[in-house]
């Protein structure tokens, strides 16, 4: 636990973070995040029980490892609809964050009445998860896709452009996640390079298939990554930093940024999980892929997830609109 090292949290929260951990199989990241919610939920309620100041320096300093079973138990549902007033208000949460806050807050207390069976009466069960604001997701053209591979092919003095473009065109063609695509694993691929193994989210597995241009820039990268350079390094990742460790989360980040940069796209405010966003649209739209088959792809839990895809284009809209035989019908003066 990098982020919250448990002897920070108040003993049950410990004993969740691990049922998280070790039972639920959750990765790291999302347990860091529970935890994140769940120590400013707390100092919430510590801070106003005990008349803290929350804009002082006290606020920031509460220790809430110290805090017992009682005090977590007597956590009513008013008060924790008093604690999303002030991120609302004070801490401009938008319903995203607000809506991750409220499933830290009922994870625990599931865990602590259903698990542990230490409370009759959960104070969360009831309280309604905010209404999401539906966005669509951005996305790049296909020119812009190829813009930004050329941008990679085109800067000749990266020592790991090899390494560089095979993570951008796995991004593109495959809709990876970025936690999966930093997880792969050499023996994660098969021999003939037609499909890999990634973990997703809830380290759930499944295959990812790969397509010519991912055959051929992983054959490129290959070539590189079994060379007498790396043999005698001992690290079973797919793709290595110039440290020769598994490459990070923010590496891949920041090279993305980089190339995005070069092809002239930064201004747009692209991001990783755009590229995910452009393998799954460009599927959709061009590919004709079923929704159903770009759930499995994209290894989405519900299929009302991936059926924002569907309203991405308005190209099917325009087509129906033209399609009336009244469309070319104009006023004769």
């Amino acid at each position: 636990m990098d982020s919250f090292p448990l002897e920070t949290m108040p003993y049950i929260v410990r004993e969740f973070a691990s049922y998280k951990l070790t039972i639920q199989g959750c990765s790291k990241k999302t347990v860091n995040e529970y935890l994140s919610d769940i120590r400013l939920f707390l100092k919430y309620i510590y801070a106003k029980r005990y008349s803290v100041d929350i804009y002082s320096d006290f606020f920031d300093k509460i220790n809430i490892s110290t805090l017992d079973n009682e005090f977590i138990f007597s956590v009513t549902t008013e008060e924790i609809y008093d604690f999303f007033i002030y991120v609302s208000n004070e801490r401009r949460n938008q319903s995203a964050a607000k809506s991750r806050k409220l499933s830290a807050i009922k994870a625990l207390y599931k865990f602590i009445c259903q698990k542990r069976r230490l409370m009759d009466k959960n104070p969360a069960i009831d309280i309604e998860s905010p209404k999401k604001k539906q966005t669509l997701p951005k996305f790049l053209s296909i020119e812009e896709s190829i813009a930004l591979l050329e941008a990679v092919q085109n800067d000749k003095e990266s020592k790991t452009r090899e390494r560089d473009y095979c993570i951008i065109t796995l991004f593109l063609n495959c809709g990876m996640r970025l936690s999966e695509l930093c997880g792969i694993n050499l023996n994660d691929l098969d021999r003939e390079l037609r499909s890999l193994r990634v973990i997703g989210k809830g380290n759930k597995e499944r295959i990812v298939y790969l397509n010519d241009a991912c055959r051929d820039a992983l054959s490129r990268y290959l070539a590189i990554r079994r060379s007498n350079e790396y043999a005698n390094i001992n690290v079973p990742a797919l793709f290595i930093s110039k440290q020769h460790k598994r490459i990070s989360d923010k590496t891949v980040q920041w090279l993305v940024y980089k190339y995005l940069g070069l092809a002239g796209l930064d201004y747009k405010h692209y991001s990783v999980h755009k590229l995910r966003h452009t393998a799954a649209t460009l599927m959709y739209q061009t590919g004709k892929v079923d929704v159903r088959v770009l759930k499995e792809i994209l290894g989405h839990e519900q299929l009302n997830t991936t059926q924002i895809y569907t309203h991405v284009s308005n190209k099917g809209m325009e087509d129906a609109i033209n399609a009336n035989p009244l469309a070319t019908i104009k006023d004769k003066k």
